[in-house]
């Protein structure tokens, strides 16, 4: 008979959910982005494997380079909210839930046309911030270098 209590459970603080469901924001924001591409791809008449539209329209050049670009800033963005959530994790989420909508700022702003528009999501910065604060503790903390104890 079980206990109710998995070992992961054990070694896993109260409210890491929040941080998991926060990644699964984070994913489902990637999703919406890639159908907005495909959409995009058809609208355009850009056929794969080609990335960018060739014409002077840069729409569809904007669309799929919001997608790129938070493509390659997700693994950074799910180590930081992954790890700093083992010390921090309502904090984490909390702090991850604003990058992600941030992203979704970003997107929206780039999908006008105008690439100076995706600095709309620009606050999602203080997110990552608050994130590899919480990464950076946890590591002095692991090391001993924190003054504070556990």
């Amino acid at each position: 008979m079980t206990t109710g209590m998995s070992k992961l459970s054990a070694v896993i603080p109260d409210g890491y959910g929040y941080v998991l469901l926060t990644g699964v924001g984070s994913m489902f924001a990637n999703m919406w982005m890639a159908i907005n591409v495909g959409k995009a791809r058809k609208q355009y008449e850009v056929k794969y494997p080609q990335m960018y539209h060739e014409t002077p329209s840069h729409v569809f050049n904007c669309i799929q380079r919001a997608h790129q670009n938070t493509i390659e800033g997700n693994s950074f963005f799910l180590f930081l909210l992954m790890t700093s959530g083992l010390q921090y994790p309502k904090i984490s989420a909390a702090a991850g839930g604003l990058c992600v909508a941030a992203r979704i700022a970003y997107a929206m702003g780039y999908y006008t046309g105008n690439p100076d528009n995706r600095r709309w999501g620009a606050w999602g910065h203080l997110g990552e911030l608050v994130l590899l604060g919480g990464v950076i503790s946890l590591a002095f903390q692991e090391l001993g270098w924190w003054p504070f104890k556990k």
